[in-house]
This record gives C-alpha cells, sequence and structure tokens, in this order.
C-alpha cells in the first residue's frame, strides 16, 4: 500500500529543516535550537530508538515538564511509527501506574518531575515496560543504581544508516491522549496523525499562526491544548518558547524578554498574567502580544477589559472543545483591535452575556471550524439537546475500549460530547452546560454553566464554580463558590459567616451582595 497521501505530524520537519535552517526555533531554559539543530536532534533519537529495538506500534508513556527535548521525543517516536502517550506529570505515581497498566508501555521517559517514581518502579513494576530513559542528563550513581538510560546514550549509539522513512503505527494512531477526568477516571483517548494535523490546520487558518511567530508554551504539552498548538507551530515554522511548567512570573519575564506574539490561556491563567501584570511600574510586552487563544472556560468581562488593556494589540479568541475531539471544535473573536476600541469590546461583551441571561441560550461559543460538523440532538420539545460531532477530527478511539458511538436516525455515526447546547439562526453555538453535570432541584433541570455565566457578569468576580448539594427538600440546593477580585469584599460583613455561599431556588436567585 502506498503511503504518499497519508498525514504524518513529521512532515513539518522538512520545512523547519529548510525554510528555518539558521534560525531559532526553540528556546528552553539556555538552550536554543535552530531548524537545522532540532530537526537533526529529532531524526538521531528517531535512528537510535530503532537500533535500540522499537517497532511500529511500540507505546512510549511521557510524563516531563515542558522542554525543547519533549518536542523532540514527541516527533521522534512519531516518525518511526510507534505511540506517543504523554502522561500528566502531576498524576501520583498510582494514577500513572493505573494509566500505564491500561496502555502497555514499551518504554517510560521521565525527567526531574518524576524522579521519585525510579523507587516506587522497584516495588510496583510494571510487566510491559523494557525500558526507563531520563529525558535529561543523570548523575552516573543515579543511572547505575536504577539502570535508566538517557536521551544523549540513545542518540550515541546511534550508527550511520541510510535516510529514514516516515513509519505509521496501525490504524494511524499517533497520540493516546489522556482525558483530565472531570467525568471520572481518566480516558487514553487514540488520536490519529491526520485529527492532529486537520486541527492544527484550523488554528493555523482561525488564529493566524504564522513563521513570524514567537509562540510561549503556556499549557502543559500532556494536554490536548498544549499538543495541538504546539504542532501548529511546528507546521507554520514559529519559534518555540518553553518552561517547565506555567508560572506567572516566568511567563511574564518570557514574554519581555522573547518577545513573544502568541500564547494560549485559560481563565486562570489570565487572571494571575493580569495579576501580575497590573503591579509592574512598565509593561514592556503589551506592543508585542498579537494573538491570544482562550480555552477551558469563558472569560469573565471583567477578564476581557483587562486583557485589552494589557494586551492592547492582541486579537483575542475563545475556543471549544475537548480531548475526544483533537481540541477545539468552535472558535469565536472576542476582540479584535482593528475594528473595535476596548470601550466598544466592553459594551458588546455586556450585551452578549444579557442576551445570555434574558433569552436564556448560555455561553456562546462560536461557530465550528470549517471541517467540522456539529449537530443538535434534541430530547422532548426543547430547543436545547445534546451536541454531536463527526469528522477527521475525532478520536479513533478510547484506548482498550470499544468505539463509543451514537447514532441518528439514519443509523449515522457522531461523537456524543457529553455536553448540551443549541445552534441559532447564525450558526453560532450556545453551550449550557455538561449532561452529567445538571443538577436537579425542586423539579427542575439546571445547568451549573447558566448561573456561573450569571454571576461572572459582575465586574467584582474573577471566577466561580457551581455545584450541588443534597437538600431535604430541592433533592439539590445549587451552591455558587465565587472568587473576588483584589480590593473586593463581602458588602454586608455581618452576614458573611451565613452566607458563605450562593444559592439558587426554583423560583429565585439568592445571593450576598457583592461591594462594588
Amino acid at each position: 500500500m502506498l503511503n504518499y497521501s497519508q498525514a504524518h505530524i513529521c512532515h513539518c520537519l522538512s520545512r523547519l529543516a529548510t525554510l528555518k535552517r539558521n534560525s531559532v526555533v526553540t528556546v528552553s531554559g539556555n538552550r536554543r535550537k535552530t531548524g537545522e539543530q532540532f530537526v537533526h536532534g529529532v531524526l538521531t533519537l528517531a535512528r537510535g530508538l530503532l537500533q535500540l529495538g522499537l517497532r511500529s506500534g511500540d507505546i512510549v508513556a511521557v510524563s516531563a515538564f515542558n522542554s525543547d527535548l519533549y518536542l523532540q521525543w514527541l516527533l521522534a517516536v512519531a516518525f518511526i511509527g510507534c505511540i506517543v502517550a504523554p502522561l500528566n506529570y502531576r498524576w501520583s505515581f498510582k494514577e500513572a501506574r493505573s494509566a500505564m497498566t491500561t496502555i502497555r508501555p514499551v518504554m517510560l521517559v521521565t525527567d526531574e518531575s518524576c524522579n521519585y517514581w525510579y523507587s516506587e518502579l522497584q516495588s510496583n513494576a510494571i510487566p510491559s515496560l523494557k525500558w526507563h530513559v531520563s529525558l535529561g542528563s543523570l548523575l552516573s550513581g543515579f543511572r547505575r543504581i536504577w539502570s535508566i538510560l538517557t536521551t544523549d546514550m540513545i542518540r550515541e549509539h546511534c550508527l550511520t544508516s541510510p535516510p529514514l522513512n516516515y513509519s505509521w503505527a496501525p490504524e494511524g494512531t499517533v497520540i493516546i491522549c489522556f482525558t483530565s477526568g472531570t467525568t471520572g477516571r481518566p480516558k487514553g483517548v487514540t488520536i490519529s496523525h491526520s485529527a492532529l494535523v486537520v486541527q492544527s490546520l484550523a488554528k493555523i487558518a482561525i488564529i493566524g499562526y504564522s513563521e513570524d511567530d514567537v509562540y510561549l508554551h503556556t499549557a502543559p504539552l500532556c494536554h490536548i491544548g498544549g499538543l495541538s498548538s504546539a504542532m501548529a507551530m511546528l507546521m507554520v515554522g514559529g519559534c518555540h518558547v518553553l518552561f517547565p511548567k506555567f508560572e506567572a512570573t516566568s511567563a511574564v519575564e518570557a514574554i519581555e524578554q522573547h518577545s513573544v506574539t502568541s500564547l494560549i490561556t485559560v481563565p486562570t491563567i489570565m487572571a494571575d498574567l493580569i495579576t501580575l501584570i497590573r503591579k509592574k511600574e512598565t509593561w514592556k510586552g503589551k506592543d508585542n502580544v498579537k494573538k491570544i487563544l482562550n480555552g477551558g472556560g469563558s472569560l469573565s468581562v471583567e477578564l476581557i477589559k483587562d486583557a485589552t488593556k494589557y494586551f492592547p494589540k492582541a486579537k483575542l479568541f475563545s475556543a471549544y472543545g475537548m480531548t475526544e475531539t483533537c481540541s477545539s471544535l468552535t472558535f469565536t473573536t472576542i476582540y479584535d483591535p482593528t475594528i473595535e476600541t476596548p470601550s466598544q469590546l466592553l459594551e458588546t461583551s455586556c450585551k452578549t452575556h444579557c442576551n445570555s441571561v434574558h433569552q436564556p441560550q448560555g455561553v456562546c461559543v462560536g461557530k465550528p471550524a470549517p471541517h467540522i460538523e456539529l449537530k443538535i440532538c434534541i430530547d422532548g420539545s426543547s430547543n436545547f439537546g445534546r451536541i454531536l460531532t463527526r469528522g477527521p477530527h475525532v478520536m479513533q478511539r478510547y484506548w482498550d475500549h470499544d468505539p463509543e458511538k451514537s447514532s441518528d436516525s439514519d443509523d449515522e455515526a457522531w461523537l456524543d460530547t457529553g455536553d448540551i447546547g443549541h445552534i441559532d439562526n447564525c450558526g453560532n453555538v450556545w453551550l449550557i452546560g455538561r449532561r452529567s453535570g445538571r443538577i436537579k432541584s425542586g423539579g427542575e433541570n439546571i445547568y451549573p454553566e447558566e448561573i456561573e455565566t450569571i454571576l461572572l457578569r459582575h465586574q467584582g468576580v474573577i471566577a466561580v464554580l457551581v455545584v450541588g448539594i443534597p437538600d431535604t427538600r430541592l433533592t439539590e440546593m445549587v451552591v455558587a463558590c465565587v472568587k473576588l477580585r483584589e480590593n473586593r469584599q463581602w458588602s454586608d460583613k455581618k452576614s458573611l459567616k451565613y452566607q458563605k455561599y450562593l444559592s439558587y431556588g426554583v423560583s429565585h436567585f439568592h445571593s450576598p451582595q457583592l461591594g462594588k
């Protein structure tokens, strides 16, 4: 079978080796690599892995902080037709062992974030593991005690050989990316080369990434958002600025030092950045950042206002997606400095939020990317229903599980996102909430996101989490945990000890009064 028409994430290497031959493409700590150096590192590692004995379809688990070496490992493993399984370095060893027992990797690659795993593995061995590799260097005594290879050791034993050609794993799988576990135990999502490529191309087209971008990695590479955006930047040939894990001080310093032009955020990251930037006497990054993509939840009106103040030249986007769809399904432009001012933005945002309250449409998450098909499966007479999707972006299956599919009346296969929403006449998707997060109170179905949207309208609120707690009369009472902005406080202090939550009843909404 000829493979010249198949997608492969390593197609980006040719562009990096030519267009960016002498240009810096990665900055990681004190290391800077040109396109030629980066690609050479990928290929020598790929040859070394082959000579070590890895074969197409083998799984390599990686648990590490963000770095240029992490990127090279992702590409080298994919190059030889193996499958990468990024593990969350925040997991306990017990959680990581559970994941590895499921996917059965032949190799585990770690860095200093997981040093304590070495002793754990001696008494809790993973039967499938043949090799344990340290991403960076280790003290010789440490290597000898635990029989650990290093990246340099694998490369040093690489013998001269003819040029390599790409290989594919069975079914074209390239990544096993674990879900966040918000709906239970994390599941391994198998993602194909084509899904990762097409989703990265969508980000390039919609966000406008280019070879001139300097991209700051704020999201971990074990997360689908971080992976997909990294892949997009590899494809266009931009420069990657990597630091181990997000920390606001390091991020702000990197933005100023490396003239960062693009980054991705979640509301918490955006809030942390703004809190720190607000305290600076001079902010050198305001003129450099041109593109910000937010995911993982909607930004409050106040956060949007602050973002446009401290990143005045940045086009601000928001995306809605999930691991099972290889990142973003829909995109919306929150702010475009070329067509509106911050004051116009605030007015527009307030109108949008008001509409979502008075017309109970939830949160507008924008329109689907051009290659993505969505539909609403309506149950009953409501305009809202389950959000379904299909297309080349959808996962192949959950690892070690039968494919989970939803079907419509014509027996066509769709993926059920697990979310409830609505598509309006303009093609915008309105998200109500997760079906599994629905709260039953007094016989009514209540979605936490609806209440969170209302509370986020207040300028004193920076974050909200709504949950349901058992109640003898209502079955469940809705409780909101509210985080106030700096220098804000509850105005009715006397009743604070009795009002530590906001409760939403069937016929009324009650809250302590917020200070202005």
